[in-house]
């Protein structure tokens, strides 16, 4: 695929994907949402995101996973570009290039990524001066994912994920993510849980995070980590794939410290004990031809933040 070079006068912002440690489903709001409690970590997966004026409205795509994402008007840095012109009354069109490294539909946030970065971005290029908490509000109306990503670390979401609490953790934690041959659709998943959910007669709390996961970031502890990890969501995924649920338990008997499907699926989440247990891992992964894709990342790092910008700020 031949892509079109980056714009002169372009700012170009760094953000990064998201697992989450935790994720207690609650029931189902008046308005549609299930209400959530859930622990974010960001981690070294990023797609770059670059704006510069145009004479149109265009998403030029390149990386890894260029051919699937959406280049009309659905695509998610487009409608927070479209948002910050609105609100802002700047009649300006620009070009948005995204250099995608993170999964697409692979529940590592990877459009919620895209939004974060394209609100950055227009901040940066029309000299807005927006301070976080107006970023972070723009952000919420484009998806629950998008306000973590721009804060990025760790934190405790609630509401729909997108009210976010810092988290207290210390030390680096190191994964390793299968990645799918094909994504798995959020709104199809969690309809799964809800099902599942009345099949089996279940009665769903309101949600609450777990305090031994809590226990075990603020300690550093990967082994505790790894024993806490949970998804509410995954035994929809593993409904929905249950060749999900063979890749998990293979992770799982190959040394990892334990597995999880990350947010809506289907890529499968393995933290490991050190850098050199998630090369081992993905070398006994990628041997059982489970998955179609492996890449290895640490957590937790920094949110959007700007890397080029003509301004010079």
């Amino acid at each position: 695929m031949t892509v079109a070079p980056t714009l002169p006068g372009a700012v170009t912002v760094r953000v990064p994907a998201k697992v989450n440690l935790d994720l207690r489903v609650g029931p189902r709001r008046p308005d549609g949402f299930h209400a959530l409690a859930t622990v974010y970590q960001a981690v070294s997966l990023h797609d770059e995101v670059s704006v510069a004026r145009w004479d149109d409205w265009q998403v030029v795509a390149a990386g890894a996973y260029a051919d699937r994402i959406p280049t009309d008007g659905d695509n998610l840095a487009v409608r927070a570009a479209r948002l910050v012109a609105d609100r802002w009354s700047v009649d300006e069109r620009l070009s948005i290039r995204i250099d995608k490294d993170i999964p697409v539909a692979g529940g590592m946030a990877g459009g919620s990524a895209d939004a974060a970065a394209a609100l950055v971005a227009c901040d940066q290029l029309w000299g807005l001066g927006l301070d976080r908490d107006e970023l972070a509000e723009l952000a919420a109306t484009l998806g629950s994912d998008v306000p973590f990503i721009l804060a990025g670390g760790n934190a405790m979401g609630s509401g729909r994920g997108e009210q976010l609490a810092p988290v207290l953790a210390r030390g680096t934690f190191h994964w390793v993510f299968a990645i799918s041959d094909t994504g798995l659709s959020t709104p199809a998943v969690y309809a799964e849980c809800d099902r599942l959910r009345e099949r089996d007669g279940v009665d769903v709390p309101e949600p609450q995070v777990s305090p031994e996961l809590m226990a075990a970031l603020r300690s550093g502890d990967p082994v505790a980590l790894g024993a806490a990890l949970h998804n509410d969501l995954e035994s929809a995924a593993f409904s929905l794939r249950p060749q999900l649920r063979e890749l998990r338990d293979a992770g799982v008997e190959f040394g990892a410290l334990g597995g999880i499907v990350s947010g809506s699926g289907p890529t499968v989440a393995f933290l490991t004990e050190s850098h050199e247990a998630s090369l081992d891992l993905s070398v006994s992964l990628a041997a059982s031809d489970l998955c179609r894709d492996l890449r290895r990342a640490k957590g937790p790092v920094h949110g959007a933040h700007v890397v080029t910008s003509p301004r010079g700020d």
